[in-house]
């Protein structure tokens, strides 16, 4: 895992990230949102990793007005809690409040709501990153694993 004491993507963050943004992002459960080990006896419902790339979308969403056109967010961690099964076809409400902001990181509280309960809850944290300088170390990835091929 890689230290936050150095950004990834460079060190500069002209963005001002504000405590209390928020955003939400809804979605129906289709069947490319649910899990893969459906069958006759186990119903298709929401998976898990689907559910947190709607939270993690909610969290971006949230803070995306505030960047500049150079600048991105970049997820670096997810802790969540998924407290209910959602069938297919059924409304989700995915939201995000940023919570704690320090530097380029900002904090999350993040939850998922049905029609019927909460659905999941937990913490995202995202960075800013500048894009050409994150493009620029993911370049030199690949050309190290091309030269070693």
């Amino acid at each position: 895992m890689r230290s936050l004491g150095r950004p990834v993507g460079g060190s500069t963050c002209r963005s001002i990230l504000k405590v209390g943004a928020s955003a939400e992002v809804e979605f129906v459960v289709a069947g490319e949102h649910t899990i893969g080990f459906a069958d006759q006896q186990m119903p298709a419902v929401l998976s898990t990793p689907q559910l947190i790339g709607f939270l993690e979308q909610a969290a971006l969403t949230a803070v995306q007005e505030v960047l500049d056109p150079d600048e991105r967010t970049v997820g670096v961690q997810v802790d969540i809690q998924h407290l209910a099964a959602t069938p297919m076809g059924a409304r989700v409400t995915c939201r995000a409040r940023v919570i704690h902001v320090q530097g380029r990181q900002a904090t999350f509280q993040v939850e998922a709501r049905d029609e019927h309960e909460r659905i999941a809850r937990g913490v995202h944290r995202r960075v800013v990153i500048r894009v050409d300088r994150f493009a620029d170390q993911v370049r030199r990835k690949v050309l190290d694993d091309y030269r070693s091929d």
